[in-house]
């Protein structure tokens, strides 16, 4: 890594260009992404298996609305604690730096989910059964609430900024990714045992096995150097000694925009990577193996389109497609919740085409829009906090809200008419936020991958 002089630049001005190798990029990038397919690999087992958490550990859990219910709620629980952790592990990530921060929320993500797999169930000691199960899912919310922000962080800051996007939108590869291992692992054993064993201790092995895919991302992300943008002000000493003081009281204005498009962004997440396997089984009538085989075809697709989506926003933009697709849930979530109550197999791939694609716009272009809205001393803080306070009111709660509008209202296309509101309500932000795409981050200079000599 090399610096060279940048003039022209406002708060960035104390700050050289720095010129990374690609190689070394590349590296960061994936061993970033990788920890957040490990993170997000414990986050969507839940959802995955909810049935027979329901089942096992819920009081109730064999009644047809309540227990479903009950164990989404507690899904919902962790997402109360989100904005501790983005106020806590956020700025000491600012304060200490993004590594060893990110080392930590894997540990304590990966331990947790472990110990899920361990519980008794509710049959063998009652009440403290679900109890436990919530405490687990608090110390899950409390590391969640420091891995995206500074996961994201992380690559922007050693993204080059003329590629920013295209890096960036490997991180929700990873994220995708973490969905995808999850969703076939469950496929996989509900078609491989019977369902008496996939009820008695099948549906632990993912959590169990979550234990040493945390070692795996623990493993690469320590062979990892702090990014440039972090070590500059390390070499500077303009590290700050309060970041959640200055992110608060000087930086409140892009935590709103934050917030404000984290809004949609994550009702949108939670509803289609989340809730989704449940509204197939519960409301249109799959069995859950047909259910998992749509959504990993959904999650397949996105996947294919993300990178691309991220290296189209280096060229156009990220605000446009963040606008388009904004818009594109406003018109289209309810038809698209049609098609899905449609009960037929056209209906059912339709729908989720429709909203998969309009996904991928913000998956492919969020990563790299949220940190360019932070200066780099606030840069995690900043991040953490705005998003995971949007995440913890709008985010988590979503699945448990839309399973009480599908049977509060009777209307199996109500989910729609939320994510629609949702995304009209972040409309006003979208409108704000600043275009990023090609320019330095604020508060360091440009970032440049360094020319091969011949």
């Amino acid at each position: 890594m090399t610096t060279s002089d940048t003039p022209g630049m406002s708060k960035s001005d104390t700050f050289a260009a720095t010129e990374v190798d690609e190689p070394t990029v590349r590296k960061a990038v994936g061993a970033a992404a990788m920890g957040n397919l490990v993170e997000w690999f414990d986050y969507g087992i839940y959802s995955y298996v909810v049935a027979y958490i329901t089942l096992n550990l819920i009081p109730g859990g064999d009644t047809e609305n309540a227990g479903p219910f009950f164990a989404l709620a507690i899904f919902a629980v962790a997402y109360l604690v989100r904005p501790f952790g983005g106020i806590i592990l956020g700025p000491l990530g600012d304060r200490i730096g993004r590594k060893k921060v990110l080392a930590l929320t894997i540990v304590v993500m990966s331990a947790a989910s472990f110990c899920i797999g361990l519980l008794p169930t509710y049959a063998m000691i009652g009440i403290a059964a679900p109890i436990m199960l919530i405490l687990l899912r608090v110390v899950q919310g409390f590391a969640t609430g420091g891995e995206y922000g500074g996961a994201a962080a992380f690559i922007a800051e050693y993204a080059p900024d003329k590629r920013r996007g295209f890096y960036c939108s490997f991180l929700e590869l990873g994220t995708t990714g973490g969905f995808v291992l999850a969703a076939g692992m469950v496929t996989l054993l509900q078609v491989s045992l019977s369902e008496a064993d996939m009820n008695s201790w099948g549906w632990r092995v993912p959590f169990l096995i979550a234990g040493p895919l945390g070692l795996v991302g623990l493993y690469l992300r320590s062979k990892l150097e702090d990014t440039p943008a972090f070590l500059a002000l390390e070499e500077k000493a303009q590290v700050s000694e309060s970041p959640l003081k200055d992110v608060l009281t000087k930086h409140w204005r892009p935590i709103l925009v934050c917030m404000g498009l984290v809004l949609f962004y994550n009702v949108a997440v939670y509803t289609i990577l989340f809730y989704m396997p449940t509204y197939l089984e519960s409301t249109t009538g799959l069995d859950s193996t047909t259910a998992l085989l749509y959504i990993l075809g959904m999650m397949v697709l996105i996947m294919i389109v993300i990178i691309p989506v991220g290296a189209l926003s280096d060229r156009v933009g990220r605000k446009p497609l963040i606008l388009g697709s904004c818009i594109g849930f406003i018109v289209l979530s309810y038809p698209a919740f049609l098609m899905l109550d449609s009960g037929t197999a056209l209906g059912t791939i339709g729908g989720l085409v429709v909203l998969g694609l309009l996904l991928v716009m913000l998956l492919g272009t969020m990563s790299a829009t949220l940190p360019a809205l932070f200066d780099t001393d606030v840069r995690y803080g900043g991040f953490s906090i705005g998003y995971n306070i949007s995440t913890s009111l709008f985010g988590g709660t979503a699945p448990a809200i839309l399973a009480l509008l599908v049977v509060g209202t009777g209307n199996n296309a109500s989910p729609g008419i939320y994510v629609a509101v949702a995304s009209l309500i972040s409309l006003g932000a979208v409108l704000l936020v600043k275009e990023s795409a090609g320019k330095p981050l604020p508060g360091s200079g440009a970032s440049l991958i360094r020319e091969k000599v011949a």
